[in-house]
């Protein structure tokens, strides 16, 4: 009982070392659990929103549209548990000017609906529900009324008369099978879109630089009133992939199965029916037109006919009675009565050469029977021209109906695909991978402060170990004494951890992450395995520091515990060899310098806890610059263009003379863009730019005309790079690279996610869908997006072999016609405003598909949440450093008491005491501070390789003001604890203090 008493006189005796070890261990939990919590609740939120809303797991679009055999043969896929066809349409309203939309109907087969807010969902037609992103803008409120107009037929559905009806793009988007909507709407309820879940309201709406939308807004209506047979997308439900988390990678494997079969057999199967469909349609039209004109002109012959035959009729009786009166007159003047009256009696016979001749001098002589006789010739005239060009005609669309219609190409793709799911998922990645490498930093403070403090605590207690080992108690009896202390610490400590890990981080991430998006049904769960394994990691670090201090006390027989521990011997240092540095030192410098230098286990652990703690500060500030510096680097200095313009193939032509009439060019490089992928398989063979490697990565693939190689890189600047070890990479000379025809250069961005380096070995998959392996020649400085360009020559070489696959359009399968150049970038004159206005008024442009401008791009750039991150790890960085300097310096006094009675008893006064104890603390301070700026650039420059985010590289970029702020606020923590430590020298007594310890 006396040893449990003793036990917890000690433990109240030092209480200053218990709350320095509990909240060393609060800060690592809550570190550790704090933001891992955050991100599963978000993760696991919107897992069960996803899942409540059905949103799909794959979706199927097709350049010509679905039919109901695409949609039949979607349901026969194994793996596949629901198939949805959807139609939408695209349409325009006046909202300050033009604004675009794209009507929505809703599925009935629970995929992909959309979560009420408020109001009521449509049921009739003419209903819509909205997102609460147009209540905002609009200004409307339930029950408003809205008239929308279809967008305009594009010029593949332009033609829609008999002849002209056989062009192979009519079919697929033809007023009988297209969708259409009603166009006079009411507001009934208020919507959230499950594949999009920004918030419209946060504080950083309109700044996300990922968004993908091709329309400004989403209308939701119902089946009724909703006209069209052909369909614009398929989503599907795959079996058990709602019993695993859509962010994990079993979710995805699950998935990939479904798409790699679709892939297969089904796409390949389905493109090749499609078309056959549009052709069977297209050689419909042209055998119906050309039975109707057969028809027409049918008719129109037999009218000709009809009036010729009365004609000739009226001619031919006109010679009958000319060829009978000359035939009386000649009888009259004949002798023989009986001839006469013969002749009078019949009409003579004429040969057909005299009744032709009579004919045509009947018609001469009558103006009425020449007319009428032009009047048919030219009717026949008319219709043979007419039937002939018909014919023309028609076997012209014959012949131009295959290359007319392109190949149908599918596009599977799953929720990746999805701007604001890849959005969100990178987001909490990123912050994840942070919130797994920042508690390592503080388990090592840690162990290193409860070394120290645990260790000072067993020396004082030596003589009491001897004491008790001397009267029979175990040492492993006397250890418990100090291993429970540490063990409750940690407890305390770590509890306290896990409410703030559980509740107090998370709250603050999951307020951040609802400024950004939208997140029904969020709630803070504990992770009972994850918290009691956080504990124990701590407790484990700690128990086992303690446990070294104690043995190394404990080794030593109790005789030698009873007596004082023997003073350090005499030692020079190095400084005291420079004596003429030396030798201009005061005393009491020259004591400060013996004092730190001597006592190495005191600095090494001054030093190292400090130089954490500075780091881990830098550390935060350095991600914040690295995120701050990114729009500004890659649309202010890698990209020189100051707009990219994009259009469809059939507008590519229109598009250019547009900004060329503008007048606001002052030079240009047409391009093609594509959007494709790039694969890496781990195949450990050396392809790849490490062995085992394996990937993929949505890429923009920029297709440079042969002629203007060298004019990229006066659009985008061309630096090559290598891998770096400290988060940033060895960056070449500007200008040094250049495009050819011997492989394709690799963003930055891309090549660092996948590990793929100069002379790897790479998939590419382009906007057709062909795939080729392509050699990597170089990897360019590329910071935001994943660009992959290829010289002309180069991509005919990938894409145009005789090996390509048959999912080619019409165009490469020739093999011989030039690309279209559908892009454009384009230096502009003016001001930073008014470029980003031009590109705005460019997307009101028909004939454009995208306009975006760098300047906009490089002010609008923002990642929120990383900042909340950041300041979160700053914050909780600064209170580690506050408690480890607390505890160095409550350690350093402890160790030191009868120096500083021996001082006082001397004459010094309580402000020269405090001055001597803290010039050392203050200089220590400042040489961890010296060691902590370069760390923390290293452990930053880690942190950042591993935040592989989707079309991100960041770039390590640590700004000086930075490490002037680490370094004063760590500076600032020392002063703050030094108003701690000076009452506890004021109060030491130098009597007490100076008695002999035996």
């Amino acid at each position: 009982m006396a040893f449990v008493k003793d036990m917890l006189r000690m433990w109240a005796h030092s209480w200053k070392r218990f709350i320095s070890i509990a909240m060393i261990t609060l800060l690592g939990v809550a570190v550790l659990t704090g933001i891992y919590a955050g991100c599963r609740d978000a993760f696991r939120s919107t897992d069960r929103f996803f899942d409540a809303q059905g949103l799909h797991d794959v979706q199927v679009l097709s350049t010509a549209g679905l039919s109901n055999g695409d949609i039949a043969a979607l349901r026969k896929v194994n793996g596949v548990a629901k198939v949805q066809a959807e139609r939408s349409q695209e349409v325009t309203f006046d909202l300050d000017g033009r604004k675009s939309a794209t009507m929505q109907e809703i599925g009935t087969n629970g995929i992909d609906q959309p979560y009420l807010q408020e109001g009521r969902m449509p049921k009739k037609a003419g209903e819509i529900a909205v997102t609460r992103k147009f209540i905002r803008d609009s200004g409307k409120r339930i029950g408003s009324r809205l008239t929308v107009t279809p967008e305009s037929a594009s010029s593949d559905t332009s033609d829609t008369n008999d002849t002209n009806g056989a062009d192979g793009t009519n079919e697929t988007s033809g007023t009988d099978e297209a969708p259409s909507f009603p166009t006079k709407l009411t507001i009934v309820g208020v919507v959230l879109d499950p594949q999009n879940l920004s918030n419209p309201d946060g504080y950083s709406a309109m700044t996300s630089f990922r968004s993908t939308a091709t329309t400004d807004y989403t209308f939701f209506a119902p089946s009724d009133g909703v006209t069209g047979i052909l369909y614009t997308s398929a989503t599907l439900l795959v079996k058990g992939a709602a019993a695993e988390s859509t962010f994990d990678e079993s979710y995805e494997n699950t998935v990939k199965q479904v798409t790699d079969r679709i892939d297969g057999t089904v796409k390949t199967d389905r493109q090749k029916a499609r078309r056959q469909e549009l052709l069977d349609a297209g050689n419909k039209k042209i055998a119906d037109a050309r039975a109707e004109a057969d028809k027409k002109f049918a008719d129109a012959q037999s009218q000709i006919d009809a009036n010729r035959q009365q004609f000739n009729q009226q001619v031919d009786q006109i010679v009958s009675m000319q060829a009978g009166a000359a035939a009386a007159g000649a009888a009259a003047n004949g002798a023989n009565a009986g001839a006469a009256a013969a002749a009078g009696a019949t009409t003579p016979q004429l040969d057909e050469t005299t009744r032709e001749t009579m004919r045509e001098t009947i018609i001469a002589a009558s103006p009425e029977l020449t007319q009428a006789k032009q009047q048919l010739d030219q009717a026949q005239s008319q219709l043979n021209e007419q039937k002939a060009s018909t014919e023309h005609t028609l076997k012209t669309k014959e012949k131009e109906l295959k290359t007319s219609i392109p190949q149908v190409r599918w596009y599977v793709q799953d929720r990746q695909s999805l701007g604001g799911f890849s959005a969100l998922k990178s987001d909490l990645d990123s912050i994840q991978s942070l919130g797994n490498a920042f508690p390592i930093v503080f388990l090592l403070v840690a162990v290193m402060m409860s070394l120290t403090a645990m260790a000072r605590m067993v020396e004082e207690d030596r003589s009491l170990i001897g004491t008790y080992v001397g009267l029979g108690y175990g040492r492993l009896a006397v250890a418990s004494r100090y291993l429970l202390f540490a063990l409750l610490a940690c407890l305390i400590g770590g509890g306290l951890g896990l409410i703030a890990g559980f509740l107090g981080i998370p709250a603050f991430l999951l307020v951040v992450l609802q400024g950004m998006y939208v997140m029904p049904g969020l709630r803070l769960e504990y992770d009972w395995l994850y918290g009691s394994l956080g504990i124990a990691l701590f407790v484990v670090g700690v128990l086992a520091a303690t446990i070294y201090a104690c043995v190394q006390e404990m080794r030593q027989t109790p005789a030698s515990l009873l007596r004082p521990k023997a003073p350090r011997a005499g030692s020079r240092i190095l400084l005291e060899r420079l004596r003429p540095v030396w030798n201009r030192m005061g005393f009491l410098s020259k004591v400060t310098a013996r004092n730190i230098f001597r006592f190495k286990s005191r600095l090494i652990m001054t030093v190292g806890g400090v130089a954490g703690c500075t780091a881990l500060i830098v550390c935060g500030l350095a991600i914040n610059d690295t995120v701050a510096d990114l729009g500004i680097k890659q649309y202010r200095d890698i990209y020189q263009y100051d707009l990219m313009v994009v259009s469809d193939d059939s507008d590519a032509s229109a598009m250019r003379t547009k900004v060329a009439s503008d007048g606001r060019v002052t030079s240009s490089l047409d391009v093609r863009i594509e959007s494709g992928d790039l694969t890496v398989a781990g195949s450990g063979d050396g392809d790849s730019g490490k062995a085992g490697s394996s990937g993929s990565e949505s890429i923009q693939l920029v297709a440079v005309p042969e002629k203007h190689l060298s004019d990229l890189g006066e659009m985008v600047t061309l630096q090559p790079v290598s891998s770096g070890i400290l988060g940033t990479s060895g960056v070449g000379k500007t200008g040094s690279l250049k495009l050819d025809d011997d492989g394709v250069i690799v963003a930055q961005s891309a090549a660092s996610a996948l590990g793929v380096k100069a002379g790897s070995k790479v998939r590419l998959t382009n906007g057709d869908g062909v795939q080729a392996t392509a050699k990597v020649s170089a990897v360019n400085r590329n910071l935001i997006g994943s660009d992959v360009y290829v010289s002309e020559t180069y991509y005919a070489k990938l894409f145009d072999s005789k090996d390509a696959k048959n999912t080619k359009n019409s165009k490469s399968s020739e093999g011989s016609e030039a690309l279209t150049w559908n892009a454009m970038l384009a230096k502009l004159s003016g001001s930073d405003t008014s470029q980003t206005d031009y590109a705005e008024s460019l997307e009101e442009d028909s004939s454009v598909m995208k306009a975006v401008s760098c300047a906009h791009m490089a002010d609008s750039f923002k990642f929120d949440l990383m900042g909340a991150v950041v300041a979160l790890i700053v914050a909780l960085a600064g209170g580690l450093a506050l408690v480890v300097l607390f505890t160095l310096a409550n350690t350093n006094v402890s160790e030191r008491v009868r120096e500083m009675a021996t001082l006082k008893v001397l004459g010094f006064f309580d402000r020269e005491v405090h001055h001597y104890v803290n010039r050392e603390m203050m200089i220590l301070t400042v040489m961890g501070v010296i060691l902590g700026l370069p760390l923390g650039r290293l452990v930053g420059g880690m942190l950042t390789m591993a935040l592989n985010m989707p079309s991100l590289y960041f770039e390590v970029e640590v700004k000086p003001l930075s490490y002037v702020i680490a370094a004063a606020a760590t500076m600032t923590f020392a002063l703050l604890v030094q108003l701690f430590v000076n009452p506890v020298l004021d109060r030491i007594d130098p009597i007490s203090s100076l008695k002999s310890v035996e």
